[in-house]
């Protein structure tokens, strides 16, 4: 590539940025001289970057506040788990022999499809391993125990819920001034 054609395709991608607005001339009377004026009116116009800012934003929804998940981890508390991803929505167990047959292990996967505590909610899914002479198959079972473990991961949800909503109640009656104290008048009845 010769000189004069790499000018012109600097010239070019000036000329293109200039009109993307990339590039936008000010005024020095507009913009204040001191650093952190700049800086404020630079994000209240929502430009540039802040990476600190000391105040919180937005509203995240923790493992340790969900009812559904806590209980779910406390159900399968007795086999280790591989994968447990709040974000994600899933819990992933390692495989587990749990019967009196040494050949077949189980590992249960419990997706989360909504943080309420609803029998739809969940979607329970056991795989079955079953090794004969260094032969392994492994197939998804359909059987009573991903519906045993839903209700009862439901169930200890339901009673995590309560215990939180009764220790709500239980606060707010402390601060709430009592209604018995003062009569109300004949006429406001």
């Amino acid at each position: 590539m010769n000189n004069f054609t790499k000018f012109i395709l600097i010239l070019l991608s000036l000329l293109i940025l200039n009109s993307c607005g990339i590039y936008k001339r000010s005024d020095v009377k507009n913009n204040p001289v001191n650093v952190e004026d700049r800086v404020r009116k630079n994000v209240e116009e929502g430009r540039g970057l802040r990476f600190s800012t000391g105040k919180k934003g937005g509203v995240f929804d923790f493992a340790s506040a969900n009812e559904l998940w806590r209980a779910s981890v406390e159900t399968l508390d007795f086999v280790p788990l591989v994968n447990a991803s709040y974000s994600g929505g899933i819990i992933i167990t390692d495989w587990f022999n749990g019967g009196k047959n040494n050949n077949r292990d189980l590992k249960i996967t419990v997706r989360f499809l909504s943080n309420e505590i609803r029998s739809d909610a969940l979607k329970i899914i056991v795989h079955e391993r079953i090794c004969t002479n260094n032969n392994c198959s492994t197939n998804l079972i359909d059987s009573k125990i991903s519906s045993e473990i839903q209700l009862a991961i439901l169930k200890r949800a339901t009673l995590m819920e309560k215990k939180s909503i009764d220790k709500l109640v239980k606060e707010r009656r402390k601060k709430a001034p009592r209604g018995g104290d003062k009569a109300i008048p004949q006429d406001q009845r």
